[in-house]
């Protein structure tokens, strides 16, 4: 039984992978901006499983809450042993890209915050040397594309940030594990055009919860978005320019 904190836990991907840990008897506090849909899904994952499932509040932006809600977690859990940081906005894009105020809180959602929440949560693991951390970027992240570049900024400096955390805490036994999804069957892809491949939430948590038992730093799901996005960053620019992704 581990104790696991989930950021952005409302999110599909974040629900299906609390169903995750829970089938396996998991100790669970989630965190999200809206009371009344943590509270229904704590008691379904009471329910059908039968764990323990602690609540908070999340308010991304309010960067003086993030401790506050660390250690609200590790008091209902009575510990910490993993951390999934799940939080994230797509917004409206292309357009939001293009604006700046939008753009400006893209960073703030999905890079800003999930920064201060995982170096205040790493400085717990770091201290008993022990733990994971699991973050959800994008492959968003790997090249800027006129489509959604502000959003896929964001993504790319988690992605450093990431890797320098993997750097500094996996010498110590912490695993530190990026996601990048490819496109996913969610509230926040939904009716998006050029979708292709769709994933369900479902087999991307499993196949999250598999790899946290093995070495990898880096996850595509599924698995084919590693080859898709290896050919888009190797694309010269003068022939990508072109391009309309």
């Amino acid at each position: 039984m581990k104790r696991v904190a989930v950021l952005g836990a409302t999110s599909a991907m974040a629900r299906a992978l609390c169903r995750e840990f829970a089938g396996r008897g998991d100790r669970l506090f989630l965190a999200a901006r809206s009371r009344e849909d943590l509270e229904a899904q704590a008691s379904d994952l009471r329910l059908r499983y039968g764990v323990e499932v602690g609540t908070g509040l999340l308010r991304a932006e309010d960067r003086e809450s993030h401790a506050p809600l660390i250690k609200e977690a590790i008091a209902s859990l009575g510990g910490l042993d993993g951390v999934v940081l799940a939080l994230g906005a797509l917004g409206r894009q292309p357009e939001d890209s293009r604006r700046a105020g939008p753009a400006a809180r893209l960073v703030d959602v999905n890079l800003t915050a999930p920064i201060s929440l995982l170096t205040i949560a790493a400085e717990r693991l770091e201290a008993q040397r022990s733990g994971f951390i699991v973050a959800f970027g994008s492959v968003a992240g790997d090249r800027g594309r006129q489509s959604n570049y502000a959003y896929g900024a964001a993504k790319a400096g988690l992605d450093v940030f990431m890797q320098g955390l993997r750097h500094r805490l996996e010498p110590m036994g912490i695993r530190v594990l990026t996601i990048k999804p490819g496109f996913v069957d969610t509230e926040m892809t939904w009716g998006l055009p050029g979708l292709f491949l769709v994933a369900s939430p479902h087999r991307v948590a499993h196949t999250i919860a598999k790899t946290l038992e093995k070495r990898a730093g880096v996850l595509y799901v599924p698995g084919f978005w590693r080859y898709i996005m290896m050919i888009i960053r190797h694309i010269p620019s003068a022939i990508f320019h072109r391009s309309r992704l």
